[in-house]
């Protein structure tokens, strides 16, 4: 890494941790993932929690939702994500959920969990998540 970079990054990282947060959990849908057949053929649900790091201070003095990222919306592109089209892994789509909102909504970055509750393990377990942090470049 580079010394511009470094610096660059350690801008960032002390922008993100003063930043606003917006944080949706348990946006939950049934999609079609698994590496196994009966997981693309039977589905099954998903729960995606996300939280973007971003600035609504604009929002707050202007009480206008224009000014912010509509968490509305938001679970749309999640739902939207997780009901297309069928991937094997859950790794897989949470790196398309994070890209596609970072695409839409104006945020510096987010942290996302994919929850897959039902995924088919033969011994009792609660959940299996897989979590990212991604930047918007």
């Amino acid at each position: 890494m580079t010394v511009e970079n470094a610096t660059v990054s350690t801008h960032l990282s002390e922008r993100l941790a003063r930043a606003d947060r917006i944080t949706l959990t348990g946006v939950g849908c049934v999609g079609y993932h698994g590496v196994l057949d009966s997981e693309k053929q039977t589905g099954q649900p998903f729960f995606v929690d996300i939280t973007m790091f971003t600035d609504f201070a604009r929002a707050a003095e202007t009480d206008d939702v224009a000014h912010t990222v509509n968490y509305a919306e938001v679970a749309e592109c999640i739902r939207d994500v997780v009901t297309g089209e069928s991937l094997d892994l859950i790794e897989t789509l949470a790196e398309r959920i994070a890209s596609s909102v970072l695409e839409r909504f104006s945020v510096m970055a987010l942290e996302l969990t994919v929850h897959k509750p039902k995924a088919p393990i033969d011994v009792t377990f609660s959940d299996v998540s897989v979590t990212i942090f991604r930047e918007n470049t």
